[in-house]
């Protein structure tokens, strides 16, 4: 026997293309409906911060309506209502439009319109279409456009997300800087082109680390302040169009008060409109961290590489293994999914830089590209630092005896003895060193150039990798050997 199908009761909905049926029990209506329809993009949902902060513009929106006289105290307390309930988290699955969608962000902010004036109608004691009671456009949307509410909606989920990437690179720099000093006395080889070139403490290379870490964190706070500059009362292009002058003046300080964020009103509205150069500014500096942190992942890659045949210098959390044909392989899979994230982030950094730049006149119409690239960077980006943090750099180990012995094998090493032989000497002791296989150490022994005890000394960590410890003092025994 076939299974009985559940049927689906409709209401009649109406706007300026015609009617349409509506599943009878969602809070979306007809111009979200057409949306969902029309934007079959990316088939993900719209992120939850942005719906939370298009409910907090709302809640501003009807209490400086209802301040100033434009909506009546009843329906604006119905708006605020259904938009604390959204954000507890409720009503966000009749938000279903396609993150990526034509109409610079116009069925977004009509979805939210739409859900907020249906619970606004229910909580009135209406029936969810009723739009004589609680109008989307009339009520919800009132002294408000798509220009100014999606822009502002955009930098204050930006900004909630930019948080926790913040919060996840500081443990990140707080990892790092803990690594620095337990790893601070482990004496290996420094190379720069890929080539040996002089001792550094691997404490040293991680202290690095840290510090640009902490160099990105800087560079977004800096260009996080460009998000706090909002757009709120200038609605359509900035002029205020159809926006009471009072309203005007409380929207931005009332959506400070209800979100506890800080924000102000940009001096001029019809540039905040026009121009996403902002979006530009936090993007650009996402990428540059993007940058450092691949940067350092390929570093543990390289560090870690063998364990035999490699480097060998570090050995890396094993979490997985690593073939499914190679036994007992382990990749360092962590290092490889920040990779991954980086080279990701800077693709969605060439977005939304393309997007920004294609603003025409008064508007920009791709902001909602700019919004789904920025998002998922920011988001990708805190998700690859955390599992960074917790499943690679916490647990790194040192192959000290590794390290030792590829700097005493080096002919690298030669750097740190050329102040005390000259640099003739220093150059047909590294040659000969090469060419026969001997050691730099034994070879300036067998010579009588320098004592055993010196050698210890000028090979002491601390003398070949601190600044400063090869200066007058060098000079001094140099000038006086070479006499």
């Amino acid at each position: 026997m076939e299974k009985e199908k559940k049927t689906i009761d409709y209401r009649v909905e109406k706007d300026s293309i015609g009617t349409k049926d509506v599943p009878e029990g969602v809070y979306y209506g007809v111009q979200s409906l057409r949306a969902a329809e029309n934007f079959h993009i990316t088939g993900l949902s719209m992120h939850p911060e942005i719906i939370n902060s298009l409910a907090y513009i709302k809640k501003a929106a009807a209490i400086t309506n209802c301040e100033v006289g434009i909506i009546d105290k009843k329906i604006a307390n119905a708006i605020v209502k259904a938009c604390d309930e959204i954000l507890e988290g409720k009503f966000h699955k009749d938000f279903i439009v396609d993150p990526i969608q034509g109409g610079a962000g116009t069925s977004l902010n009509m979805n939210a319109n739409e859900v907020i004036a249906n619970r606004a109608i229910e909580l009135l004691g209406g029936q969810k279409g009723d739009y004589s009671i609680v109008n989307p456009n009339d009520h919800v949307n009132c002294s408000q456009s798509t220009n100014d509410v999606i822009p502002t909606a955009g930098k204050m989920t930006s900004l909630r997300l930019l948080k926790n990437l913040k919060k996840e690179l500081r443990r990140l720099y707080e990892a790092l800087s803990k690594k620095a000093d337990e790893f601070d006395h482990v004496i290996k080889m420094g190379r720069t082109q890929m080539q040996d070139a002089v001792p550094i403490r691997l404490g040293q290379e991680f202290k690095a680390y840290s510090v640009a870490v902490m160099r990105d964190i800087n560079r977004m706070d800096k260009a996080m302040d460009e998000m706090r500059t909002l757009n709120m009362g200038g609605t359509a292009v900035g002029t205020g169009i159809n926006a009471d002058e009072a309203y005007l003046k409380r929207i931005v300080p009332n959506l400070v008060e209800i979100s506890g964020m800080d924000f102000v009103q940009a001096f001029d509205l019809i540039d905040a409109t026009q121009n996403l150069d902002p979006f530009v500014a936090v993007s650009g500096a996402i990428k540059a961290c993007a940058v450092t942190l691949s940067k350092i992942a390929n570093d543990f890659r390289l560090m870690s590489s063998g364990p035999r045949a490699g480097f060998g210098e570090i050995n890396l959390p094993a979490k997985q293994n690593g073939s499914s044909i190679m036994p007992g392989k382990v990749n360092p899979v962590i290092p490889e999914v920040v990779n991954q994230v980086a080279f990701n982030v800077i693709g969605n950094d060439v977005t939304i830089t393309m997007a920004a730049e294609a603003g025409q006149l008064e508007l920009n119409a791709f902001e909602p590209i700019v919004f789904y690239c920025m998002f998922q960077s920011i988001d990708t980006m805190a998700y690859a630092v955390q599992t960074f943090v917790d499943n690679c750099v916490s647990g790194i180990t040192a192959n000290e005896t590794r390290c030792r012995y590829l700097v005493e094998n080096s002919v690298g090493v030669i750097t740190a003895i050329c102040p005390h032989v000259g640099y003739q000497k220093a150059a047909d002791i590294a040659k000969q060193a090469i060419k026969t296989g001997e050691s730099v150490r034994d070879l300036i022994l067998k010579e009588g150039l320098l004592t055993e005890d010196e050698l210890n000394e000028i090979m002491d960590p601390v003398n070949m990798t601190e600044p400063g410890i090869s200066g007058k003092e060098l000079l001094v025994k140099t000038t006086a050997k070479n006499a």
